[in-house]
Parts: structure tokens; C-alpha cells; sequence
């Protein structure tokens, strides 16, 4: 029951909204949490809750709650129908109970019957920022310039002092973020077993840290691409800061449009993967394939969803977050790269590392909230702030995982990586 006396009367907005969540946390045993009104009231028993759902208005439940989805509840949330207070992040555990939950027919209908006691609550709708034939060049470039075209000043409240926008390394939980990704971008150079001279090429460079990594530390002539301009003018301006101008480039350019004819002894794609389209795969690998001189290595580093986690219709991340975003299962990403050619000849989880990346970001980006805003909107920090938590609890609970799988192009059987792992992890 509440903490708090409820209204008598039946028709009082908090009094139907207490009736609500009676009848929807019945079967729900974990109550670790409270519900906050609009006028101070609460609901909840747990004397050291988790977290406080807010109830901005008398209408927030229905919102959230008539037509329950994924999506609803976020949108909900970025309109401040409704707020959380303390941890986000264990928030998301109730929203797997309410969204997984099988209810039959007559629940539903009764508790249908309550929220339409509820007065309705009008705020926009979303309206979908691409355009064009699903993963052409002209969308893609949309899609990349809607999620990475945001002020940099955004972006530095919750990245490290790099910019890496990608899983962090973590030796000990207690790392830091920033010594965290140096071991990131260290790691990968490890496993390509980059050497001076050595042309490598990223493919989708973010910020250019991976490029300016291998440039600096490992002397290797380095070409990035992306398709966000601003990105590709902050890359620049880093490379130009580190000194590495005449082994680093980068290049506003779509991977499908990189001719053969230039060939890279090593290849990286960090983070780039989830925006080729599974349709597109077989293209991708074979593109990579192509550029990449026999002998060499190619490592391919990117989320994938578990093999039996498929969600259906459009999701939050889908239409706020990433447009056209598709995770794939392992298995399906690595089928492609051997029908290309390629020898799978390392597949590591990092999936501990992702939570560990994202918990810091969630931290960073709320104790820099002020700034957050400054730079964008109130509308964007807040969708950002529940796709990163909901990002560290989708890792936490394995419906993501991500994966560095190595690739190599042996010449006549041989591949030239060593027999063991124990350059990579010794450093």
C-alpha cells in the first residue's frame, strides 16, 4: 500500500493512479522502488529504494502505460511526462518487467479500463530524420550525420579527454575512463601487430583517435574515413595538434566508395559495423577484403545482439538514437567475413568492458548535465542520458554483447600471427 493516505474520492487522479500500479505490480515482487506524484503524495514500501519514479502530471501514467511499448515509455520520459531520481540504471530492471510480462486478455482490458480514467495528455510525436532507400549512400550519410553531428561540447561531457566514442579496456573495474580507452587503442594496435611503415586504414574514425594512436606510437601511415564532416574537421584539428600530419589523414568518405586499388597492410572498424545493415554485409566484408594486401589483418570490433533477443517494431534507440541502426548476432557477422575470404582467427567478448565504458558515461553526463543541456537541448540530454543507461543495462543483462573479432588474409596458409595471445595481453 501507499506511504501516504489516499484520495477518497474515486475519480482523483491519485487515487486511480495508485489503483493502477496496485493492479500492475501485483505479481511483482521486487518493490524497490517509489512513485512520486504530482502533488508530493507517494507510493511505494521499500525503505531504501533504488530509485523514484516522478509523476509530472496527472496524465503520465496513461501515457506511458496504454499502449506499453519500448518506445512509449521512452518518448514518455524525454517529454518529462514522467522522471527518475537515483539510479537510472537499476531503473531498467522494472521496465523489463513491465515490457516482458504476459498479461491475458481481461487484464488488460481492466487495466486498460483504468488508465482511460486517466485524463490524456497531448505533446508531439516524433518525425523520422532519414530519408531515401534503407542504407543508400544519401541515407546512411543522414543517419550518421543525425547521431554524430551534435556540438563536440556535447560529446566532451561524458567521453574521455581522446574523444573514443567506443568500448573502453578495462584491466580493474577501478580504471579510469581515460587510462581505460589509452589501453583500448593500445589493444588494438597490439592485435593488428602494427609496425612502422605499416598502412593502416580505419574505417569509421570517429574523432581520430585510433589513427593518431597508431601514428604516434606505432609510426604506421594512417587513413581514417567517415561520412560526418564535423567529425572529420575535429580529426583534423587533432592531427594537426599531435604533430602526425604526414602519417595520419582523414577523409570524408562512404567505405563503398574506397577503390581497390588502395591497399592497407592492417584494417580497424570500431563502432562502424552496426551501421552497415545486415542486407549489406556481404558487400562490406568483401569491400574489406579487397583493400586489404594478402598477408594482411583486419580487425572488426562491434555490438552484437544476442541470438535470441530479437525485438519487434520500431525501438527508442531506432528513432531518437541511431536511425537505421542493426545489430546482428556474432554468428551471422563472422558467416559473412568467411564467406568473403577471411579466416576468423580470434573472437574476444568485451562485453563486461561495454558496462563498465557506459556507467562511467551515464556518471560523466549527468555530473556534467549543465553543460549537457548548454550544448544542446534539454530534450537531447535526456535522450541520451536513457539510451546510455539503458545501453549499461541491455550489456549487464547479455541481450548486447560486443565482440573484436580478428580477420586475416593468409598468403599461401600463412597467416603471421603469433601462437599464442600473450603479446596482445602483456603489452
Amino acid at each position: 500500500m501507499g506511504l501516504l493516505a489516499k484520495s477518497s474520492s474515486r475519480q482523483d487522479p491519485v487515487a486511480i493512479s495508485i489503483d493502477f500500479l496496485e493492479h500492475l505490480f501485483a505479481g511483482y515482487g521486487q518493490r524497490n522502488f517509489h512513485v512520486r506524484f504530482w502533488d508530493g503524495s507517494c507510493w511505494g514500501d521499500s525503505r531504501t529504494p533504488d530509485f523514484t519514479l516522478v509523476l509530472n502530471h496527472p496524465g503520465a501514467l496513461r501515457t506511458m502505460f496504454l499502449s506499453a511499448t519500448e518506445l512509449s515509455i521512452g518518448e514518455a520520459y524525454i517529454y518529462k511526462d514522467f522522471d527518475v531520481e537515483g539510479d537510472l540504471e537499476a531503473a531498467f530492471e522494472l521496465s523489463d518487467y513491465l515490457l516482458e510480462q504476459e498479461r491475458g486478455l481481461s487484464r488488460r482490458l481492466h487495466l486498460g479500463t483504468i488508465l482511460g480514467r486517466l485524463p490524456a495528455q497531448g505533446r508531439p510525436r516524433p518525425v523520422r530524420k532519414v530519408h531515401g532507400a534503407r542504407h543508400s549512400r544519401g541515407r546512411d550519410r543522414e543517419a550518421v550525420t543525425y547521431h554524430y553531428d551534435l556540438p563536440r561540447e556535447f560529446f566532451a561531457t561524458f567521453l574521455d579527454r581522446r574523444m573514443v566514442y567506443s568500448c573502453a579496456y578495462f584491466v580493474s573495474p577501478e580504471d579510469g575512463l581515460d587510462a581505460a580507452q589509452e589501453k583500448k587503442l593500445d589493444y588494438i594496435c597490439r592485435k593488428l601487430r602494427l609496425s612502422p611503415g605499416d598502412r593502416l586504414l580505419d574505417l569509421g574514425c570517429g574523432w581520430g583517435a585510433l589513427v593518431i594512436h597508431a601514428a604516434r606510437r606505432y609510426g604506421a601511415n594512417c587513413l581514417g574515413i567517415t561520412l560526418s564532416e564535423p567529425q572529420a574537421a575535429i580529426a583534423r584539428e587533432r592531427i594537426r595538434q599531435a604533430g602526425v600530419e604526414q602519417r595520419c589523414r582523414v577523409e570524408v568518405c562512404d567505405y563503398r566508395d574506397l577503390r581497390p586499388d588502395r591497399q592497407f597492410d592492417k584494417m580497424a572498424s570500431v563502432g562502424m559495423i552496426e551501421h552497415v545493415g545486415e542486407e549489406l554485409l556481404p558487400q562490406y566484408f568483401r569491400r574489406a577484403w579487397q583493400l586489404l594486401l594478402p598477408g594482411g589483418i583486419f580487425l572488426n570490433h562491434g555490438i552484437a545482439r544476442s541470438a535470441t533477443y530479437r525485438h519487434t517494431g520500431l525501438s527508442f534507440t531506432d528513432v531518437y538514437v541511431f536511425p537505421d541502426g542493426e545489430l546482428v548476432p556474432i554468428s551471422t557477422t563472422l558467416r559473412q567475413a568467411e564467406q568473403a575470404g577471411f579466416e576468423v582467427r580470434d573472437v574476444e567478448s568485451l562485453r563486461e568492458h561495454y558496462a563498465l565504458t557506459l556507467h562511467h558515461w551515464l556518471k560523466r553526463l549527468e555530473a556534467g548535465s549543465a553543460a549537457a543541456r548548454q550544448a544542446s537541448d534539454e530534450i537531447t540530454y535526456r535522450i541520451w542520458k536513457l539510451y546510455i543507461a539503458g545501453s549499461a543495462h541491455w550489456f549487464r543483462t547479455r541481450k548486447l554483447n560486443i565482440y573484436q573479432s580478428l580477420l586475416s588474409k593468409p598468403t599461401h596458409g600463412k597467416s603471421g600471427l603469433p601462437l599464442t595471445r600473450s603479446e596482445w595481453y602483456q603489452g
